[in-house]
């Protein structure tokens, strides 16, 4: 619409004092229209705007077409705090279209307030607490304002009270209060006034604050009490009391002890009450002596370093009839053997009886009611006397005997004049005392211990590990209670190499052993084992039996030996002579086996015999081809190994286990000889036997004699023609080597020597599946015969044609007795390489050469 002037009063500035409250006018404006107008206003005036923002003014309509801007309270107007001018543009429009807008200006004045408190005054009614006994001094600061005026007036009321406030709003207190005399509290009304007489007022307390600085005081007047003796602990005595005049008129918060040292009473700390703690013994020092008992009783009103005061009572302790005769002591231990003959004196009673009662007539007692489990075996001589006598015979190992050690016995000692001890012994029914008598049958050890067998036996396995359990021996003692037994070796249980092979568990009889056992060095240990009960004891013996095992292995000579052979040396050949003989400490000589194991390559390498035998020869299997490019080794490293497993030993073992020696050979094959020489295939077997002197065997020494005489006797008959035939011509004839017999001096000891010919070699043997005899067999050819059992296994075999090498094959014969020893020599057609003297032998001499079993 247009704008037109229709605003009467306005534009116009107008003022409003602050803090004014709601609808307050302000200003008073009107609005004018045309005459011809009849419609009036259609928008009524608006504040439309504000400078700055603000809702703490409206318009509101007076009648007609007058109006005033008024107050709304919201905010209120607070110069100190707002603009102190705000624009407030209005707006008109009436029917015709027609607008106004115009500015009221108006201005905030400013108004003199109240003071007003700040801080904890502002929002609450302060508290102040002050100790009693402190010294006048400021205990609180008023903190008020007044924007208008900055200068205030304090004040208190009511002016009686001693404090005081000063012009900077301290508060004072003007003495030393006493809270047993002043008052508790106090109530200050605290005034602030600014210069033109507005105020404010607020409350402030002050709490007096009570401290401990009285001492407390007995209210108790009595201070002699009288108790009689015996009384029970608990029993009340006298009831202290006091007071502290701090406390005022509440219950005093006291705490009450007896400061002298004394067993016989004792305070409630808390209430004062004084009561019997121990036992008063009027007839017992000290109260015999002294009966009075006097106590320092001592009130505090703090646990600890607070104020105090002390009273000094006195409690008389009245003497009562109540001592019965009294043992010292009470209880009696006695020993007594068993079996004591009745009527032995045990112990005198009165001996340890008294009674402590002042006056005579009560110093009288006597025994009586004597009881008990086994009482039956005691009794007393008379009741004035207590004499304690046996009257029966206890035997413990008597199987009617309830085999009791301890009987426990009572005797009852009373007044012969009737007092009166409910006071002292509540709990005896005829005013009597007890004495209890123990008496300990002591056991006699009266049986030895026995065992269990006279003998033991145990049969152990020589691998058995040491510290293993190989039995048991036990023993028991007749004695009641049954003695403990402990078991000990005492003789026997040691060998030459170890002091003690076995140990007995001391108290369960176990027999360990400490060392290896071994079949070959001791099959049977006796020893003898101690049972003992510490007073006496009793020996059984004992037999461990070593069963065998196969756990030697065989030891060959030599275990290990170099060889040289020529490539064309003949097939059957014991070459270079060469044999091993083999021990075995648990195994029979025919159990061997012989076998090679490593490096025969083309198996051109044999031993002969090949099992039954200690004693075993290297042979040439077949012969070396290196010309067609069959053999290509010139050097042969050979493991032979030699077990025990081809026969079963006679004896009994616990397990049959095989063991197996070793020897290693190195055959090294000359391709071209410097030396051949033409022989004639044939050997001689050489069969040496030793036999050692056995007392069990008396009569071999004396058949041995008699048979090498005849064999060396045939020997020399057939012998030394042959040998003759074999010698070189005449003029390089030389004599021939001796004999290379090393000789073993040793008492009752002989050699026989049987030089025998053989065509067939009988390298096995084994044992006829139908009728069990043993047959000896060629392993090439096949060819069987028995064996006879004094008949060593003999072997022929054809001497090499090219060869300087002495050849010898022969086997061991089968084991007849325990003592003797075989030893085989072999005495070659064809020389060795080597005489006796280092030097090499030629083709034309004729010599003998034995090899001896050590």
């Amino acid at each position: 619409g247009r704008r037109t002037q229709l605003f009467k009063g306005l534009p116009a500035t107008s003022t409003v004092e602050e803090n004014s409250a709601a609808g307050v006018s302000v200003y008073n404006f009107s609005v004018t229209v045309s005459p011809l107008t009849s419609e009036g206003v259609a928008v009524l005036p608006t504040i439309v705007n504000s400078n700055p923002l603000t809702e703490a003014f409206d318009i509101e309509s007076k009648g007609g077409l007058e109006f005033r801007v008024i107050t709304t309270g919201n905010p209120v107007l607070d110069y100190e705090t707002m603009p102190k001018s705000f624009d407030l543009q209005i707006f008109v429009e009436d029917t015709a279209g027609r607008t106004d807008l115009n500015i009221l200006t108006v201005q905030l004045t400013d108004k003199n307030e109240h003071p007003v408190f700040r801080g904890n005054m502002a929002i609450q009614t302060v508290t102040i607490y002050v100790l009693e006994g402190t010294p006048p001094e400021r205990i609180y600061r008023v903190d008020a304002a007044d924007p208008e005026n900055p200068e205030l007036k304090y004040s208190l009321l009511p002016a009686t009270v001693p404090f005081s406030i000063r012009e900077s709003g301290d508060i004072f207190s003007t003495k030393e209060f006493d809270y047993e005399k002043d008052p508790h509290c106090y109530f200050l009304n605290v005034t602030v006034t600014d210069r033109e007489g507005l105020n404010s007022t607020k409350t402030v307390n002050i709490n007096i604050i009570n401290i401990n600085d009285e001492r407390p005081y007995f209210t108790t007047n009595q201070r002699i009490y009288r108790i009689p003796e015996e009384q029970s602990p608990g029993t009340i005595v006298a009831n202290i009391t006091a007071k502290d005049p701090d406390d005022e008129d509440s219950p005093s918060r006291l705490f009450y002890s007896i400061q002298s040292s004394d067993r016989y009473f004792s305070i409630n700390p808390a209430t004062g009450v004084l009561q019997v703690a121990g036992r008063m013994d009027r007839d017992a020092p000290p109260l015999r002596l002294h009966p009075n008992v006097s106590l320092i009783v001592r009130v505090e009103d703090g646990a600890s370093s607070g104020r105090a005061s002390e009273m000094q009572i006195t409690i008389v302790i009245d003497d009562v009839n109540d001592s019965p005769p009294e043992c010292d002591p009470s209880a009696f231990r006695k020993e007594v053997n068993e079996n004591t003959t009745p009527g032995t004196f045990l112990i005198d009673l009165r001996n340890y009886c008294k009674d402590i009662d002042v006056d005579p007539s009560n110093n009288q007692f006597s025994f009586t009611g004597l009881s008990g489990f086994g009482s039956n075996n005691f009794a007393l001589e008379s009741t004035v006397s207590g004499r304690l006598v046996m009257t029966g015979t206890i035997d413990l190992e008597n199987s009617a005997n309830p085999r009791v050690e301890v009987y426990t016995l009572t005797v009852r000692v009373q007044d012969i004049a009737h007092p009166n001890y409910s006071s002292k012994y509540p709990f005896y029914i005829s005013f009597d005392n007890i004495i209890y008598i123990y008496i300990r049958i002591k056991p006699v050890n009266e049986f030895f211990p026995v065992f269990s067998n006279l003998s033991y036996v145990f049969s152990v396995s020589e691998i058995t590990k040491v510290g293993s359990n190989i039995g048991r021996v036990y023993a028991i003692d007749k004695d009641w209670p049954p003695n403990v037994i402990t078991y000990s070796i005492v003789a026997g249980a040691g060998t030459r190499d170890y002091t003690n092979i076995f140990w007995i568990n001391p108290t369960k009889g176990d027999v360990r052993i400490l060392a290896r056992l071994d079949y070959e060095t001791t099959q049977k240990h006796i020893f003898t084992v101690q049972a003992s009960d510490q007073e006496k004891s009793t020996t059984a013996s004992v037999t461990v039996n070593v069963l065998e095992v196969n756990d030697e292995e065989p030891v060959c000579s030599p275990n290990s030996f170099s060889l040289q052979i020529p490539v064309n040396l003949a097939v059957g050949t014991n070459i270079n002579g060469f044999r091993i003989e083999c021990q075995d400490r648990d195994s029979d000589p025919r159990s061997f086996r012989y076998f090679i194991d490593k490096g025969n390559e083309n198996s051109h390498f044999i031993f002969s015999p090949r099992a039954g035998s200690n004693t075993s020869r290297l042979i040439l299997a077949s012969r070396f081809d290196y010309e067609s490019g069959l053999d290509t080794n010139w050097v042969y490293s050979l493991r032979v190994h030699i077990t025990d497993d081809n026969l079963v030993s006679a004896r009994n073992k616990t397990t049959h286990l095989i063991k197996t020696g070793t020897v290693t050979l190195n055959i090294r094959v000359i391709p071209n000889p410097t030396t051949a020489t033409t022989t004639t295939p044939g050997f001689t077997v050489v069969t040496e036997r030793e036999n050692l002197f056995s007392p069990s065997a008396w009569y071999v020494p004396f058949v041995a004699t008699v048979g090498g005489s005849l064999l060396l006797g045939l020997l020399g008959y057939l012998g030394l023609p042959r040998l003759r035939a074999r010698g070189p011509p005449a003029r390089t004839a030389r004599r021939a080597p001796p004999i290379n017999a090393p000789e073993k001096k040793k008492p009752k000891k002989e050699v026989v020597v049987t030089m025998t010919k053989l065509n067939t070699v009988f390298d096995g043997e084994a044992r006829d599946p139908v009728t069990g005899r043993m047959y000896e067999f060629n392993t090439r050819s096949g060819a069987r015969r028995w064996k006879k059992s004094n008949e060593p296994l003999q072997v022929t075999s054809s001497a090499t044609e090219n060869s300087g090498q002495g050849m010898d094959r022969a086997e061991a014969p089968s084991k007849e007795e325990p003592s003797e020893r075989r030893t085989e020599l072999t005495a070659a057609t064809i020389p060795a390489a080597k005489s006796s003297a280092g030097q090499p032998e030629t083709p034309g001499q004729a010599g003998l050469r034995l090899q001896k079993k050590k």
